[in-house]
């Protein structure tokens, strides 16, 4: 697998650490609201790049932190009146409904910077011993111009960086472009012991500590959001290597931006959507099928129209697997496995061996699509068809798409009703058989009449 690695600037072959193995880190929530729908692309992203790996007989170790300690919490706590605490605890709640909505696979871990500030203290004293960090008015900052690779990831020249520095008010730095690793205590707010006095930590230490104590002193795979290039995963760079003294991540990943009908998201412009929002109109897997139908480093526009697509696209899948189903019920027994699915698959793996290119892999599903509705129109046999079912759900499935299949339940009601329709008809009991197609249609059943029964599908 060839990956475009932010740090090399170029799509570098994946050759982890330890072979059959991959660890990866990807910047979670600060937990204070509900997420957005920019949060949901590397959510549904990067679960697509472990649900490959896994696929692909790797055995991965996926880390996913909480920030639920920040300011934006402890202004969300003030306004409620509530704790910083029931705040994080409220919204990672709310972060998982939506989660799993979008079918994304619980992290390996979910570690929370409230569980791990022993480890943060721990890296905090080490930088402090090797003067690449200060204590100054109770906070404690990093040397940033001390680290001589600092502005590798977002390639950068220092000057730049520097011009883009500031100091905010209250803060004691020694040079601008110094960051924060911990925070004195203020009146008011959460805070822990420390040997460089009360406080809480900063917002880049957190990955930092999280990362070395679940995945170790080097990963392979960080991810997150273009946005967070600087200055949060330079920085995390820049504290990581200085206290480990070693590479801290070998492959950047950095997924694209989400506009809102070619505007940037922002709460001022009124185009701010949470992915409960949406989800709650157009349903979850609209939203997922969005996020992976173009290549993740490219910018999304979203719109009402897209998502009309996506619900388009997605029903054609769901309808040709439909038909699938009900062909095999209905075919003769024999046949074999058509040459065309070693290609589909083929295909399926290189586009995503090419730099987790999604929008070439989900084409290749439809491509499949395309063969199976063939297969069934030229009433193919059983054993042809039920390959083919078996390769189409597992290309969706490391595509994380079509689990909202109709339950087993109700597939037997609705088999029970339709053998009592067709009873009816049989009886000539008209009136019966309408009222039955009636109360189906109620549950959104459609009938289709076939010369090999009665095919039923959604609305």
């Amino acid at each position: 697998m060839k990956i475009f690695n932010t740090l090399t600037r170029k799509k570098d072959e994946f050759v982890p650490i330890e072979e059959g193995t991959a660890k990866i880190y990807a910047c979670g929530p600060t937990v204070y609201n509900y997420i957005h729908i920019g949060n949901a692309r590397p959510l549904c992203v990067f679960d697509v790049l472990r649900r490959f790996l896994e696929w692909q007989g790797y055995k991965v170790t996926f880390v996913q932190n909480f920030t639920d300690i920040d300011d934006k919490l402890i202004k969300k706590a003030n306004e409620e009146g509530i704790t910083v605490p029931e705040v994080a605890e409220r919204y990672i709640k709310e972060f998982k409904v939506d989660s799993q909505g979008l079918n994304v696979k619980e992290a390996t871990v979910h570690p929370r910077a409230t569980e791990n500030i022993d480890e943060i203290i721990k890296i905090i004293n080490t930088l402090i011993e090797k003067d690449y960090a200060y204590l100054s008015g109770g906070d404690v900052y990093f040397r940033a111009k001390k680290f001589n690779e600092y502005g590798k990831l977002s390639h950068q020249p220092l000057e730049d960086l520097e011009s883009g520095a500031r100091i905010s008010v209250g803060e004691i730095k020694e040079d601008a472009m110094d960051f924060c690793l911990w925070k004195g205590a203020k009146p008011g707010e959460p805070f822990w012991d420390s040997p460089f006095g009360k406080g809480r930590p900063g917002w880049h230490i957190e990955c930092s500590a999280m990362s070395t104590k679940y995945l170790g002193k080097t990963i392979d795979i960080h991810c997150g959001g273009f946005d967070l290039i600087f200055p949060h995963h330079e920085n995390e760079i820049a504290q990581s290597e200085c206290a480990n003294g070693c590479d801290f991540a070998h492959y950047w990943m950095h997924n694209g931006f989400i506009n809102v009908d070619n505007r940037k998201m922002s709460k001022s412009l009124g185009n701010f959507f949470t992915v409960r929002d949406v989800a709650e109109k157009y349903g979850y897997e609209p939203i997922r099928y969005i996020m992976i139908s173009s290549h993740y480093r490219s910018p999304i526009n979203y719109s009402l129209d897209i998502v009309t697509q996506a619900q388009n696209a997605l029903q054609r899948l769901y309808t040709c697997r439909e038909r699938l189903e009900f062909a095999i019920s209905h075919a003769e027994a024999g046949g074999e496995a058509p040459a065309s699915l070693k290609l589909r698959r083929e295909n399926f793996i290189t586009a995503l061996n090419d730099d987790l290119n999604t929008a070439d892999a989900l084409a290749e599903i439809f491509n499949l699509a395309k063969d199976i509705n063939l297969l069934i129109d030229s009433s193919a046999k059983k054993d042809t068809l039920t390959a083919s079912l078996a390769l189409f759900d597992e290309l969706c499935g490391v595509l994380g798409l079509l689990y909202n299949r109709k339950s087993d339940s109700l597939d037997t009601e609705v088999e029970e009703l339709i053998a009592q329709r067709t009873a009816a008809r049989k009886a000539k009991d008209f009136a019966l058989a309408d009222s039955i197609r009636d109360k189906l249609k109620e549950m959104g059943i459609v009938l289709e009449d076939t010369p090999n029964g009665v095919k039923w599908s959604r609305q």
